[in-house]
């Protein structure tokens, strides 16, 4: 039990080792040699909170947000959401599971799995715990699993055992196994592992190296295998899917800092008030006649206590009296408003992608209103502006480039050493599809090259049908290759799957050309020439990695011939080059680019056997170290990859998505920036920047590309620096590539953001995931504070969209990592145009007018509480009735501002998608700036002074207001004051909506109509359950006085006339974009949406005040109205009009 506590509060870790040793089977030594060491059990934690800390982690995560007085419902929702956690916990650590124990299966439970247990999984079953792989139904020990939950790749992927264990492929003969595992502490990594396995077998030890293609991560699931057996590694919290459970930070929206801000001037109102409140009870007191009237004697006890404590005890009392000033119930409507609010983007069809059959989806709804307010957008390339569906186009091989037109392979242009007539090359080729039916004046070549081009050639289309991780799925494959290849019989018998598009375009081209891919079989990749099998026995695969940005595989040919192929960006293969067409290439490799291909290089070196020994030696040994094997494989790896012979080169497009180049005009038209964050080299990120028109040709385009120190970097920015301000150039566009960045980012952050500030789009190239994410915290702490969002569609765009203000992934090709892991997944980049200019236009308008209509409406209601004080001597007596100070912020007045908060379309939404220039009118929190929220307060307090002096004005003289001369009371006053309050602060909330639909009319009149209904029962009937109805027909009294109605009805116009003539005004002489565009075109006609808005050219504003006068209570009739455009006053009618900036003509309107 004391060890448990000490492992709790982190005193006692479970091991500390930098390895540990697991024994197979658990079978410990018998000599006592040994430290055991300790491990923990199989138990999955998802859950946040335990027994211990529910209470106060919960409390400290409420108290966060102040004056969340509303905890309590939270508190009890979350707890509630922790236990349906804590059952899916027990759902998944109660699955059975079958391990080998004492010579047999015994079946068990999940989380009762041990480090070292051997565990059978059978087919399509997930793996329980992180296992190594002993053995499989298969020979070689090979399985096929899919970690499409882990990191969205939904491609097979192939892991072996080491041959010892492979052939171990029942219970019985695995219990004879003797063997020990030393293997890295658990990490997060998912594609790292390091250990080797130790198997003693007849006395001799044997020593394997494991690697990742060993380990069976816990949540993958095993595909195309009918079972297999596995020693857990990790179990439980240890596994590499439980370490990636790392909790996000919480983001929190401009909106939400605004009400914290405003919180607590109230809180400073609130305060202030209690003071004067005390200190002035405590002057009046000064004078004895109202220290202790004659009415109001005091006790012994009051006499004689402290001043101090009576005082604060005052004070106190006053913050209780006026504390409903602070709106406690706005986190609770501001919650359910971007709960229930979020439900819109998901049902929006103009968000739903049909050939995919998605639709958006909303993974946290905190940051709904912050999508009206992004000012830069970081976006990937490759996924997410194009469509991640790669299509072989060109290549080049020993310096001549190919293109690939309707299945056929054709040169580009006459070869250098073209001679006439000799085509017998070309005949000879019929794997490379036929060929012939090229004439001579296109393609030549002379007997004496024909053999060598043949042989290049073919090692070119051989490396790349063998340089590659393509798995192919269990169909029928007989017949595939016998003969010419017939396209057709692809698609229909042969399947590659891969985890990078590239490879299987490559791999389907060298298919189309005429060498096949079959398939790997245990060791041997198999390979069909003009129906010819050629196996190919895979001695080595030199895995890709981001540093060496290349692959490579050493294979031994049929003819016993040893070669490696490796692969990989042209940056990285050129320069280990020695032989080939270099230069022919590289300009090939720059053209490509220029297309917006993507382009990879493809090489060869041939090894003698010496050679070949060597490197298996140095491969082994580094494989097998358990200590900085990583930069041992690194160093072997450059040691091999060198002395390389140039093939040539490919080249594949991956198309833009639909309107990428519309909606990237639109974002630019709304005032945002665009940035391109991608991984591609220089050419090709620019050419498609150009071609979706991030970058357009009239761009000065400046470059930080290839700085090699400090210095060169910062002369290179002051350079640009000053081209930008010497330049008379409306916008420029910045590249940068990731080399440079790295530079930049270390020394000359302040130089290097005031040339992005100034440059219209960015874009970065080269770059590796965390610099992306770099580069947008720069972003995000730069002075301005600028709102930014990232949108990403791959497992490397995932720090970037958690470092964004708001993520956005697309559920594109690359599996679900990013779209889990964002705040809003869309299917197409398109979609984003509407998510911001509609759907975050919307949230913004909505959610800025509730926030500062509940401060409004509650300095309405606590002010005149506030001003009665004066008038009872601040004796703390109360202006309302208990029941309405409750009910006031619950009932009377919720209803009509959450519903406009839900439903407010204060514009067309195809008006605001189609006018992206809108967007700039809310941008940078405008609606929640200091100057608006103090016109809200302003308004309050003098609504306020209109409804307590009105009704005092009203009152305060003669108190008799009836016919039979009764008199009214206190409660009478107070309640007249409620009165006036609830219907004035309701009808506000009716003028500020703009669009009425019949649950806005229910809501509004429904509100004022259950205040009077309730009231009347409230203060009709005597409560039995109630301990004093002060209440009691008050209300039937107040309503039987024609003054009274008078009086309300005089102080409701008072208060909203103001506020009336000052929209009118503002409206006619200082309109915004926004209210300008509250016209729409409905069959040739204009349909007024907001009827103060609606003016004609050359009208003034005194001619048109009567007019609009008369519409403004009415709001918006669906009467049409005239106007006349002016030529300055462009209005767009589709999509087109707005990216060419055409206006219409003003006989259209």
């Amino acid at each position: 039990m004391w060890r448990w506590v000490r492992q709790q509060l982190g005193f006692d870790p479970p091991h500390q080792s930098d390895t540990r040793t697991i024994y197979i089977a658990n079978r410990f030594p018998q000599n006592g040699l040994y430290t055991p060491q300790k491990f923990i059990d199989n138990r999955i934690i998802s859950s946040k909170y335990t027994v211990w800390n529910f209470v106060p982690k919960n409390l400290f995560e409420q108290f966060r947000r102040v004056a969340n007085f509303y905890f309590l419902i939270i508190f009890l929702v979350q707890g509630y959401e922790d236990w349906l956690r804590h059952n899916s916990d027990n759902e998944v650590n109660g699955a059975p599971v079958y391990v080998v124990r004492s010579g047999g299966l015994v079946k068990t439970r999940s989380k009762n799995i041990r480090v070292g247990d051997i565990v059978r999984i059978a087919k399509d079953e997930i793996f329980p715990a992180d296992l190594v792989l002993l053995s499989s139904d298969r020979l070689d020990g090979s399985c096929h699993i899919t970690t499409a939950s882990l990191d969205g790749e939904t491609n097979l992927k192939t892991h072996v055992a080491v041959p010892e264990t492979a052939v171990l492929q029942t219970v019985a003969n695995l219990d004879t196994l003797v063997a020990v595992i030393e293997c890295q502490q658990p990490e997060a990594d998912l594609y790292r592992f390091m250990g080797r396995m130790i198997i003693t077998q007849q006395m001799e030890e044997i020593v394997r190296p494991l690697g990742p293609e060993s380990l069976l991560l816990r949540g993958a699931r095993l595909k195309n295998t009918k079972e297999i057996f596995g020693v857990a590694v990790y179990t439980g919290m240890e596994t590499k899917m439980a370490l990636n459970y790392k909790s996000k930070s919480q983001k929190r929206s401009a909106v939400e800092k605004s009400m914290n801000t405003f919180l607590i001037i109230y809180l400073i109102i609130l305060i202030s008030e209690a003071i004067i409140s005390t200190i002035l009870k405590y002057t009046w007191q000064a004078e004895e006649k109202w220290d202790e009237p004659w009415y109001n004697q005091k006790t012994e006890h009051q006499r004689n206590s402290s001043k101090i404590l009576r005082f604060i005890s005052d004070f106190l009392a006053f913050l209780v009296l006026y504390n409903f000033i602070i709106p406690i119930s706005l986190y609770v409507t501001v919650e359910m408003q971007k709960f229930l609010g979020s439900f819109f983007i998901g049902w929006d069809l103009d968000l739903y992608h049909e050939e995919s059959d998605q639709k958006a989806q909303v993974n946290t709804s905190d940051l709904n209103e912050e999508l009206g307010q992004v000012e830069y957008v970081f976006t990937d390339k490759t996924g997410t502006l194009t469509e991640n569906e790669m299509q072989f186009r060109e290549c080049s091989i020993n310096g001549i480039k190919y293109q690939e037109i309707s299945g056929r392979l054709v040169p580009e242009g006459p070869t250098p050493d073209s001679s006439e007539g000799n085509l017998s090359y070309l005949s000879s080729l019929s794997h490379l599809n036929n060929l012939s039916h090229l004439t001579s004046s296109s393609f030549r070549t002379s007997p004496e090259n024909e053999t060598e081009l043949i042989k290049e050639h073919d090692l070119f289309f051989k490396a790349v049908s063998l340089c590659h991780t393509v798995q192919i799925s269990n169909v029928q494959i007989d017949g595939i290759g016998d003969g010419p290849w017939q396209s057709s019989l692809a698609p229909s018998q042969l399947e590659y799957y891969a985890s990078s598009p590239d490879e299987k375009a490559l791999v389907e081209a060298a298919a189309r050309i005429g060498i096949v891919f079959i398939g790997n079989f245990e060791e041997t990749m198999e390979v069909k020439t003009l129906g010819k099998l050629e196996r190919y026995k895979l001695l080595h695969i030199l895995e890709f990695d981001s540093d060496r940005r290349r692959m490579s595989v050493i294979v031994q040919a049929p003819s016993g011939e040893k070669f490696l192929f490796a692969k990989g960006a042209e940056s990285s293969i050129l320069p280990k080059c020695i032989g080939g067409e270099i230069e022919k290439t590289r300009i090939h490799v720059d053209e490509f680019a220029l297309k917006g291909l993507r382009t990879l290089c493809m090489a060869y070196r041939q090894l003698t056997s010496e050679e070949y020994e060597v490197i298996d030696r140095r491969l082994f040994e580094a494989r097998t170290a358990l200590q900085l094997r990583e930069e041992k494989l690194a160093n072997v790896f450059q040691f091999i990859e060198k002395d390389l012979i140039l093939l040539g080169a490919t080249a594949v497009e991956d198309r833009l998505q639909d309107k990428v180049r519309e909606t990237i005009e639109a974002l630019r038209m709304a005032g945002i920036k665009v940035w391109v964050l991608t991984g591609d080299k220089h050419e090709t990120a620019v050419s498609v920047s150009l071609s979706c028109g991030h970058f357009h040709r009239t761009m000065n385009i400046l470059e930080l590309i290839n700085q090699k120190s400090d210095s060169e970097c910062a002369e290179q920015l002051r350079q640009l620096a000053r081209r930008i301000t010497e330049d008379h150039v409306i916008q420029h566009g910045l590249v940068v590539d990731g080399t440079s960045l790295s530079l930049a980012l270390r020394e000359h952050e302040k130089l290097f953001m005031d040339v992005c500030r100034n440059c219209s789009a960015v874009l970065c190239c080269r770059m590796a995931p965390l610099q992306k994410a770099k580069v947008i915290r720069l972003i995000k702490i730069s002075p301005e504070k600028p709102i930014t969002l990232a949108v990403g569609d791959g497992a490397n765009d995932v720090s970037m969209i958690q470092e964004a203000h708001v993520g956005i992934g697309i559920m594109g090709k690359e599996g679900r990592q990013a779209a889990r892991n964002s705040d809003y997944a869309i299917a197409r980049f398109k979609f984003l145009s509407k998510l911001l200019f509609v759907h975050g236009h919307f949230y913004y308008i909505r959610i800025a007018t509730l926030v500062q209509y509940f401060f409004y409406k509650n300095v309405c209601f606590i002010t005149p509480q506030f001003l009665y004080q004066f008038y009872c001597l601040f004796s703390q007596q109360t202006l309302y009735d208990s029941v309405y100070l409750t009910l006031y912020n619950i009932c009377f007045t919720s209803l009509p501002i959450l519903i406009y908060s839900l439903l407010e379309q204060h514009i067309d939404p195809q008006v605001l998608h189609n006018k992206p220039t809108l967007y700039r009118d809310i941008s940078k929190n405008r609606l929640l700036s200091i100057k608006t929220f103090l016109y809200w307060t302003i308004l309050g307090f003098s609504h306020a002074f209109i409804f307590f002096f009105g009704s005092y004005f009203l009152m305060g003289k003669d108190i008799s207001l009836l016919g039979n001369g009764q008199m009214f009371g206190n409660w009478t006053f107070g309640t007249l004051v409620f009165t006036v309050m609830v219907i004035t602060v309701t009808v506000k909330m009716a003028l500020e909506t703009r669009f009425w639909t019949w649950i806005n009319h229910l809501v509004t009149w429904g509100s004022i109509i259950f205040y009077f209904v309730f009231s009347l029962f409230y203060g009709g009937i005597l409560w039995p359950f109630l301990g004093s109805q002060n209440m009691y027909f008050v209300f039937f009294q107040l309503l039987s006085s024609g003054s009274v109605w008078f009086a309300i009805i005089l102080m409701v116009v008072m208060c909203l006339f103001l506020d009336i003539v000052k929209k009118v005004f503002d409206r006619q002489l200082y309109p915004t974009n926004t209210e300008k565009a509250q016209l729409t075109e409905t069959n040739s006609s204009i349909k007024c949406l907001d009827s103060m808005c609606c003016f004609s050219e050359g009208e003034t504003a005194c001619a048109s005040v009567g007019r609009m006068l008369e519409r403004v209570i009415g709001r918006c009739s669906p009467t049409h109205v005239s106007r006349s455009w002016s030529a300055s006053d462009p209005f767009y009618t589709n999509d087109r009009s707005i990216l060419t900036l055409s206006t219409m003509d003003s006989s259209t309107c």
